[in-house]
């Protein structure tokens, strides 16, 4: 009788053993799988703050004035073309656009800083940041406003055509089959491309427009297509090119500046040009150098 009462004691008490032993692995379990939650919603959480994080500093990033700012200067893209950016008789680095950028730079709190660029890859530069802007009488179309952000008009300008005095011009046929040279990957060369008869001329593409003036004088071309604002200034009496005139008008423009697309710098530039438009400023600066302000 001894035994039996023994043996279901026992039997009751490893029964109870393995109830609690079956409780505990659950309150484990049930712990374990709670601290997975929770490490589960610290990792979202943290994937989260660092995803705001990441926003923000793109949100930064995205502002072109705060990078320029950050630097402390404005870089100016240029090529020498008289009368926007050029070295005058004292070699002193003068001209409409060179004093238009500094008087803007003042108003932005920014240090000016001109480097001379190709102008044919302007715009890789200007991407890259090597510059930070063209600020060089650049022509305004429609191709450059959707690649680059350009400033509302501030100077006239045409493409105009250039030969030597005494030679014989009527109208642009006259020059097929002739050679014509313009600057490479400038409005002179599009306006090329765009009449049927230049379209017809032996074109030279060449890197400056004063090299195109080059061509003109030596007689290595028989005509030229360039910007009427560096014609004035550079040909007729008492220039290096006396014997180079002006015997036609192709194609009416405006002149903007470029920064990086997207740029709020822009915005800013053009708030300026309103000031110093409505305090005579640039009216003055435009009388200096033979301009035309666009209107």
């Amino acid at each position: 009788m001894r035994t039996l009462k023994m043996k279901k004691l026992l039997s009751l008490l490893l029964a109870l053993t393995m109830i609690f032993a079956l409780a505990a692995c659950g309150n484990k379990q049930a712990s374990k799988s709670q601290n997975e939650s929770d490490v589960s919603s610290d990792n979202k959480q943290t994937e989260t703050n660092e995803s705001k994080a990441d926003e923000s500093q793109e949100e930064q990033a995205e502002s072109d004035l705060d990078y320029v700012k950050g630097n402390g200067k404005l870089v100016i893209g240029y090529t020498n073309y008289a009368p926007m950016n050029y070295f005058d008789e004292s070699g002193n680095f003068t001209g409409f656009d060179t004093e238009l950028a500094i008087l803007t730079c003042e108003k932005l709190g920014l240090k000016p800083e001109f480097v001379e660029i190709n102008w044919d890859t302007k715009e890789v530069e200007l991407n890259a940041k090597t510059i930070d802007c063209i600020w060089n009488g650049m022509t305004i179309t429609p191709e450059r406003q959707e690649t680059m952000e350009v400033t509302k008009p501030y100077v006239k300008n045409a493409q105009v055509v250039l030969m030597k005095k005494g030679a014989t011009y009527n109208g642009t046929e006259s020059l097929i089959g002739k050679t014509v040279v313009a600057e490479q990957g400038s409005a002179g060369e599009e306006t090329v491309m765009a009449d049927e008869n230049l379209k017809q001329a032996n074109f030279v593409p060449k890197n400056l427009q004063t090299d195109c003036l080059l061509e003109l004088k030596s007689g290595t071309a028989d005509a030229a297509v360039l910007d009427l604002t560096l014609a004035k200034t550079m040909t007729g009496k008492g220039t290096s090119y006396e014997d180079i005139v002006i015997v036609d008008h192709l194609a009416e423009e405006d002149y903007g500046v470029a920064f990086r697309k997207g740029s709020d710098i822009c915005a800013e530039v053009n708030k300026i040009f309103d000031e110093l438009v409505a305090d005579g400023t640039m009216a003055a600066l435009a009388d200096k150098y033979g301009l035309e302000l666009a209107e």
